[in-house]
């Protein structure tokens, strides 16, 4: 087997959790592994011992790439952020490389931009994500605009033009929900799941429309059940409902092309289909890919980016 027919892993290393791919040549799965070891729970020696475990499991993988917090400055070693608009291409000619447990690791970059009154955000993680969009059969790559969301506790909002990443936002909204929800005056009010439905879509028009500040709409919760106009059983919804109501207003006002074309998702399929219902209500259409999917597409594309910079 030639140097370049080798498989090669893909780390999505997270600050709760370890995800690896073993990736044929040709961007198909062969193996993976998953393990609750994010960075935040382990020491160097810790980090170390997760990539000797796949030396071990995969001795025949060619090439290593991590993403995620590994490159952050709580990781292995600081990959600079890059800025936007970015390319797959410009990722390749930037990894940081460096030495893990006697392996070449090349770990991703995160990026970064400035949103029009010159205010910065990151990510780090997604990059590969959004990227893996781009390889998918149905993708429209170099010929138009698209909206990506990645739900989640930090859902990043991401306009793409053609193959290139041109500027993204972050909304908190996903923990604020676990944060209320968990403790505090409105986890009193709270007896079941969020799910789509009445008050689900009451919550996301109070919140989308009517002028109101999030935090005003919030309490307005508590004294929905207090007052015996709501159920506990529907007060999780009705949170939801105005926190991504309020997400879809930002997502609206920041980025010039929203809902234009259908919204593409990426990430858990149940918070997703929470978003896709709130986008069916505003008339938005939107299509969920697999999170797998688009991680094992991005690691290819990285893959015959950097195999083809390396070459020259």
């Amino acid at each position: 087997m030639s140097q370049e027919d080798r498989p090669f892993i893909g780390i999505n290393w997270g600050s709760s959790n370890f995800r690896a791919y073993l990736i044929a040549h040709n961007g198909s799965k062969i193996d993976e592994v998953s393990r609750p070891c994010g960075i935040l729970g382990l020491t160097r020696e810790g980090m170390e011992e997760q990539i000797e475990l796949l030396n071990v499991q995969w001795p025949q993988a060619r090439q290593i790439y991590a993403s995620g917090m590994i490159g952050s400055n709580v990781g292995w070693v600081e990959a600079p952020y890059i800025q936007c608009p970015t390319s797959i291409d410009a990722l390749s000619h930037q990894l940081t490389r460096t030495k893990m447990a006697g392996r070449d690791v090349a770990i991703v970059p995160g990026l970064t931009c400035d949103d029009a009154s010159g205010q910065p955000d990151v990510l780090r993680g997604e990059e590969l994500e959004l990227f893996g969009l781009l390889m998918r059969p149905s993708s429209k790559a170099g010929s138009g605009h698209r909206t990506i969301l990645l739900p989640g506790t930090h859902s990043k909002w991401v306009s793409m033009t053609g193959n290139s990443i041109e500027i993204f936002f972050t909304s908190m909204a996903g923990e604020l929900f676990d944060r209320v929800t968990e403790k505090g005056i409105l986890a009193s009010i709270i007896d079941g799941p969020a799910k789509p439905g009445l008050w689900f879509s009451r919550g996301l028009g109070e919140s989308w429309s009517s002028g109101r500040s999030l935090a005003s709409l919030l309490f307005q919760a508590r004294a929905l059940v207090m007052r015996k106009k709501m159920e506990k059983a529907d007060a999780a919804s009705y949170l939801r409902g105005l926190l991504i109501g309020s997400e879809l207003a930002d997502a609206k006002a920041r980025l010039a092309q929203f809902g234009t074309a259908a919204i593409e998702m990426v990430g858990n399929p149940l918070v997703a289909s929470l978003y896709q219902a709130a986008l069916d209500e505003m008339g938005l259409k939107s299509i969920i890919v697999s999170s797998d999917s688009a991680c094992l597409a991005g690691f290819a594309a990285l893959h015959q980016a950097s195999f083809e910079a390396e070459a020259q």
